[in-house]
């Protein structure tokens, strides 16, 4: 039995939260117990209020006196996880939950270390939305492959899950965007000496518009792209 820890950063997500958390609660995966951690990153909308009316779609609720960022939150529950492994998942729609049993496979097979969720590659539905996003991440994932020498095709999906002791949440120096550049390059770091390996699955990707509440910018890249070098410099 492996137990799995999902861990959901929120900031004013009210449109989506109970409908993302009612697609979580209904995945049922054989030999897999999971931990449910919503870390409310100071929502000034009805995002908290709804989840203080839902308690029985989550495990643990963690509310945050002010908004920090995404890493913030991120560390916030990473110190709350008890499961062998944490899968991040965003609180919008983008992200499909039905993805897990094929994200889990590796782990169930192989006893994989880390398995990245990859949009652009065999994956069954992509939305089309900002050509620039795309480039951005195509470049970001180049420059993580060059520095660290792996083949991921899509370093900043969502879909990052990975063995829990790889990575040690107080020592994560990021507290923004560029946080899942620290988290897979330390894991990285760690699973290059394990036997467990390395893996990526196609997902769906449904991508939202800025209208429709997307939150990163082009300028997030920059920092991306600084944590990747200095996370392999000074590993």
């Amino acid at each position: 039995m492996i137990d799995l820890t999902i861990l959901i950063p929120v900031y004013n997500e009210e449109a989506t939260i109970l409908r993302i958390l009612g697609h979580v609660a209904e995945q049922k995966i054989d030999d897999v117990r999971m931990q449910v951690i919503v870390v409310d990153d100071g929502s000034t909308d009805r995002t908290v209020e709804l989840l203080e009316q839902n308690p029985g779609l989550y495990t643990k609720l963690i509310k945050r006196d002010r908004n920090g960022g995404k890493g913030a939150a991120v560390k916030s529950g990473l110190k709350e996880a008890s499961g062998d492994y944490v899968l991040f998942q965003d609180a919008d729609l983008e992200y499909d939950p039905a993805e897990y049993a094929k994200l889990l496979m590796p782990v169930l097979k192989f006893d994989a270390d880390i398995v990245m969720g990859g949009r652009l590659v065999a994956s069954p539905c992509t939305r089309v939305s900002y050509f620039w996003h795309k480039f951005g991440n195509r470049l970001i994932t180049l420059i993580f492959n060059i520095f660290n020498n792996t083949t991921f095709t899509d370093i900043y999906s969502c879909y990052l899950l990975y063995r829990r002791d790889l990575v040690d949440p107080t020592g994560l120096r990021t507290d923004g965007w560029e946080q899942q550049a620290e988290i897979l390059s330390i894991a990285v770091g760690k699973a290059l000496s394990r036997s467990g390996g390395m893996y990526e699955v196609p997902v769906s990707y449904y991508g939202r518009t800025y209208a429709e509440g997307k939150k990163i910018k082009a300028y997030h890249a920059a920092t991306v792209i600084w944590t990747i070098m200095v996370g392999r410099l000074f590993r």
